[in-house]
């Protein structure tokens, strides 16, 4: 397989400089308006799970992109302990992008739980895929790792070949890898940065499906990642929502598409979640509160996403829905 790192680090060089850019907007802008002391709320976050999750403020912490989960002061919760697995995709074979961290590491170590292998998709986070690899292994199951640029489709066409030439199938696909920088105005969205977005959130989904649909049979299955955002939008994020309103139409789409054949296409949509993305994109202030103004008063851990992504992805679960964006919202504020 042809060694696509370096084209990999040229993307995330890329994403960096969108993000300088960015960063610089933010700065004038915060020269030339004061600051607003707002009253925060102290009603106190809803916690509804058997654990209690982290609650703003978080650590006002900027990292560089892509973000790296190992250089997060407060680590996301991956392992869901209380999660416990019954063979429901024993035996199967994932490929998730965006794999090597939040939610994607969350999801490949409830997938391999629950009996499959997985082959982690990412870009330059190595340090990062080490660790979830090296956490799917630790349930009892086998992984892979390709490092590269979903937005190449030749590259998206090897990831393909090479899982299932080491494992001999392919049955789900999990679409989760994304690009997000932040825009306090329309006209701080450069083309390069529109573009970086639109191909990496919709060209690299739709380049993924297209190449593993041949492997597919009867029974398996394609989930993507949406966002809360591409269901109500967001005035700082028009680009994003623009291609999460996009994932969800092309997963109804490509549902109706596969319909007949017996293969599913299904979306998850979340609300505010504490991974690399955010501290990797937003102002230190803005991860601070990140999450707080969710009805629940605070982000979601991974661990809270990927019992949904099980779900879908199983059969003896859900083998009667397609087409469907299921939200994970903390509640519906919009």
């Amino acid at each position: 397989m042809k060694d696509y790192r370096k084209q990999a680090e040229e993307t995330a060089t890329e994403q960096r400089k969108i993000q300088e850019y960015i960063d610089r907007k933010d700065q004038e802008e915060a020269a030339e308006k004061k600051k607003e002391n707002e009253k925060e709320e102290k009603e106190p976050a809803a916690q509804a799970g058997a654990r209690k999750e982290p609650v703003p403020p978080f650590p006002d912490q900027k990292l560089e992109k892509p973000g790296r989960e190992a250089e997060l002061d407060l680590q996301p919760k991956y392992k869901a302990p209380d999660y416990k697995g019954s063979g429901k995709l024993k035996d199967k074979v994932a490929i998730i992008t965006g794999g090597d961290s939040g939610i994607g590491r969350a999801v490949a170590v409830l997938f391999a739980r629950e009996g499959a292998d997985v082959a982690i998709v990412y870009l330059t986070e190595h340090e990062d895929a080490e660790k979830t690899k090296k956490e799917v292994e630790e349930e009892g199951r086998r992984a892979i790792m390709f490092s590269g640029d979903v937005a190449d489709s030749s590259f998206c066409e090897a990831v393909v070949k090479a899982t299932a030439d080491e494992f001999g199938d392919i049955n789900i696909l999990v679409n989760n890898a994304a690009f997000q920088a932040h825009a306090e105005d329309m006209s701080w969205i450069t083309d390069e940065h529109f573009d970086m977005t639109m191909k990496t959130n919709l060209y690299g989904y739709f380049y993924m499906a297209r190449a593993v649909i041949p492997y597919l049979k009867e029974g398996d299955t394609i989930i993507n990642t949406s966002s809360v955002n591409g269901l109500f939008g967001n005035e700082k994020m028009i680009d994003y929502s623009l291609t999460k309103g996009g994932v969800n139409a092309f997963t109804q789409s490509l549902a109706k598409n596969l319909v007949t054949k017996g293969i599913r296409v299904n979306a998850v949509a979340p609300g505010p979640v504490w991974t690399p993305l955010n501290p990797a994109d937003q102002k230190k202030e803005d991860v601070e509160k990140f999450g707080a103004s969710n009805p629940m008063k605070r982000a979601a851990q991974p661990e809270e996403l990927s019992p949904t992504y099980v779900f879908l992805a199983a059969p003896s679960c859900s083998s009667y829905i397609t087409g469907q964006i299921i939200g994970v919202l903390g509640g519906v504020s919009n």
